[in-house]
Order: structure tokens, then C-alpha cells, then sequence
């Protein structure tokens, strides 16, 4: 497998520049959730001769190799967010939308990858099946889309690359196991009584009642989750009322669960609904709590991660710290039908590039972080593909 890197990673060297330039392209000119017409049209471009269909509207699959091996599926995403940019890069976007998670990135890359992966196709042990995805940022999911349409049938696994600033420049992570949590959105209606603000004895208060539950769900990760996994309950916005002399009739929140141990995702889910109706009941007044269940945890499958680290050295990469988080991303959703294996890229302290946060209006990946995620990618790939199932 090692032998196979080598020639893929001098095959990537000549499909770069190009990327690059799509890189900037992209990034120029980004398109929002389920609306990548325009994208997926670039990205077809760029692909060339490769072979290419369309999957849920504004998504694209391009399968190289015909080994009799399963595939390896290889994702990016064709999203930007609705953020208005300050970059100060001379391809920053103008039209109200940003790419600020790095999908511009991985998705240069992965056309890079696939060209070069045409160039040694009876080679390759498994087809390179590469997933550019619509809307990873946004409901309803693209990966859960493309998994519902069947574009994941015929892989055993599928791979994933994403840069990230709280990993150093120049180091790339793969780590075995849950690396990212699981997103749920909820939110809680609390109907009670209104009336005048002198006589609240005369009224039932959803404020008062809503305030207690949100103070309240901040305990259930330090009092109902064990102290050594990972959990987060955050509320993220409160309506209610209308005048400082009026008792509602009622009050809502919203927020998010995320949560990295996927057998501790539907207690969570229990205790929230439990605690807003209980504290809502003492109160006198009434709760609704509704989900919006969205991506599961990443897990990364051990051998292909065990197989990448050695694998990402030979391609350069330095080896970092574990880098685990209650972040989200819904290739979680090929978890349920692949093997999963998501790798991330540092950009902190990259140089030329923005040390902001992902989602950031300033985030800024170099451009040499086009070359890295290529290079990880492709590191990815040969990983999955040296621990295939009937290679063992």
C-alpha cells in the first residue's frame, strides 16, 4: 500500500494547480444549501473525462476503477453558509454566502484526487468512488439523501477529509473510534396563563417556568452523564412576551444536544423532555418539546484509522494530538451503511492563512491547504482500501 501512495501522491502533483485555481473559483462564488446548481456544474468541469451522474439534484458521483473489490467512497461538500464574508482575500465572496467550513477546499481536492486516480485506474485496488455532497450545513441532510437513494451501495467504506484550526499546520489526526458527536435540535414550548404583571397569583408565568427549565438542562450533563464522555446541552435562543406589564401566555427556547457515545444520544433526548415538563408542571403551566433529529457521531472504524497514521507520515503529514469534539458533520450518516473514516487537516498558524474558527466570516484556509487535503485524501483512501474485509 505504501508503493500505491507513492504513485497516486506524484500522480496529484500534476492535477494541483488546477485545483487550486477551482479552489479559488469556488470560494469566489459559493452557493448555498441545496441550491449548488452552479457548483456542481464547476465541479463537473474540472473532473474532465471522468464519468459523472447526478444524485439529489446538486450532487455528483464519479467512480474510477473497476476492480471487483467494494469501493471506497470519498466525500466533499458542495455547500457554503449564509455569512457574509471578511477574509480580505482577493477571492473572497460578495454575494451574501461563504464557503467558511473549508468545503471549497475538499472539494478542489477530491477532483484533483479523482484525475489522478484515473491516470493509474488498473491499479487501484477498489474503485475511488467520489461523493460530492450537497448540504452538509443545512436540513434536510444531504449525506442522509444521498444514503436514502442508494449512491452508497457497492462501498465498504467511505472517507472523509476536513481542515481544521485546532489542528496545527502541517499535521493531519486519525483517530480510531467516536471523534465527532451526534446533533439533535430541540425546542420547548411552555404554555401557562397570562395576565396583568401586578397580579401574577391571578396567572400562570411561562417566562419564569422556561428560565428555571433552561437553568435546569444545564445540570443533565454534569448529573446524568458519566464525567468521562462527552455531552453538550445548549440553548440557543428564548422567545416570549411582548410588554414589560404583560404575563405571557406563553414562552418557547430553542437549542442543540450533541452528544459522542451514541448509546447515551436517546436517554439525553428523555431527560430533556423530562425535565422541561416536570419544571413546567411545578410551575403550573404545560411543556411541549420537540426533536429534529439530525446526523449520528462519527465513529471512525479502528483498523482503517490505525492503517491512515502510518499512511498520512508517508504522505507527509506529522502525527497530532487526538482531536475529538462535540462538533457534527452528517457523514455520520454513511456510518450506518460503511465503514466511516474521518481524517482532519490543521490549518492553525498555516502560513497565509486566518487562525479564525470554522464558521467564522474571517476563516480563511491557504491555499496550499488545497495540496494537504489532497494528499490526506488520497492517504484516506489507500488506508480504507489496504483493510477491506476480503483483503484480510
Amino acid at each position: 500500500m505504501d508503493e500505491l501512495l507513492d504513485t497516486l501522491l506524484a500522480a496529484l502533483d500534476d492535477e494541483l494547480p488546477a485545483a487550486r485555481s477551482l479552489r479559488e473559483q469556488l470560494h469566489a462564488s459559493p452557493d448555498l444549501s441545496w441550491h449548488e446548481e452552479a457548483t456542481a456544474a464547476s465541479v463537473a468541469q474540472a473532473l474532465g473525462g471522468a464519468t459523472v451522474r447526478r444524485v439529489c439534484g446538486t450532487g455528483l458521483v464519479a467512480a474510477v476503477g473497476h476492480a471487483a473489490a467494494p469501493g471506497i467512497g470519498v466525500r466533499a461538500e458542495l455547500d457554503g453558509l449564509p455569512i457574509e464574508e471578511s477574509s480580505g482575500a482577493s477571492f473572497a465572496a460578495t454575494n451574501g454566502a461563504m464557503h467558511g467550513c473549508g468545503h471549497d477546499v475538499h472539494t478542489a481536492a477530491l477532483t484533483a484526487l479523482v484525475r489522478a486516480a484515473r491516470r493509474l485506474e488498473p491499479e487501484l485496488p477498489a474503485p475511488l468512488v467520489a461523493l460530492f455532497q450537497p448540504s452538509e450545513e443545512a436540513y434536510p441532510s444531504g449525506a442522509q439523501r444521498l444514503l436514502e437513494e442508494g449512491a452508497l451501495e457497492g462501498l465498504d467504506s467511505v472517507v472523509a477529509v476536513h481542515v481544521h484550526p485546532l489542528v496545527a499546520w502541517g499535521a493531519a489526526t486519525s483517530d480510531g473510534g467516536p471523534v465527532n458527536a451526534s446533533s439533535d435540535n430541540f425546542r420547548i414550548l411552555i404554555e401557562g396563563a397570562g395576565g396583568h404583571a401586578a397580579y401574577p397569583h391571578r396567572a400562570r408565568d411561562p417566562i419564569v417556568a422556561l428560565t428555571q427549565t433552561v437553568v435546569a438542562l444545564q445540570q443533565l450533563v454534569s448529573r446524568r452523564i458519566d464525567p468521562m464522555d462527552s455531552a453538550v446541552v445548549s440553548v440557543g435562543w428564548i422567545r416570549g412576551g411582548a410588554a414589560e406589564n404583560v404575563i405571557a401566555p406563553e414562552a418557547e427556547a430553542g437549542g442543540t444536544l450533541r452528544v459522542l457515545r451514541p448509546d447515551a444520544r436517546e436517554s439525553l433526548r428523555m431527560e430533556i423532555t423530562n425535565v422541561s415538563e416536570y419544571t413546567a408542571a411545578a410551575a403550573g403551566c404545560r411543556a411541549t418539546v420537540e426533536f429534529t433529529h439530525g446526523e449520528p457521531a462519527i465513529v471512525n472504524d479502528e483498523a482503517a484509522a490505525s492503517a491512515a497514521r502510518g499512511l498520512l507520515e508517508r504522505a507527509g503529514f506529522a502525527t497530532s494530538e487526538s482531536l475529538r469534539s462535540c462538533g457534527s458533520d452528517d457523514v455520520g450518516f454513511f456510518g450506518v451503511a460503511a465503514r466511516l473514516l474521518v481524517v482532519f487537516v490543521g490549518v492553525a498558524g498555516a502560513p497565509g492563512g486566518s487562525d479564525a474558527p470554522l464558521h467564522h466570516p474571517a476563516f480563511l484556509p491557504p491555499t496550499e491547504a488545497v495540496d494537504a487535503v489532497a494528499r490526506a485524501q488520497a492517504a484516506a483512501y489507500v488506508a480504507a482500501a489496504g483493510t477491506l474485509p476480503l483483503s484480510q
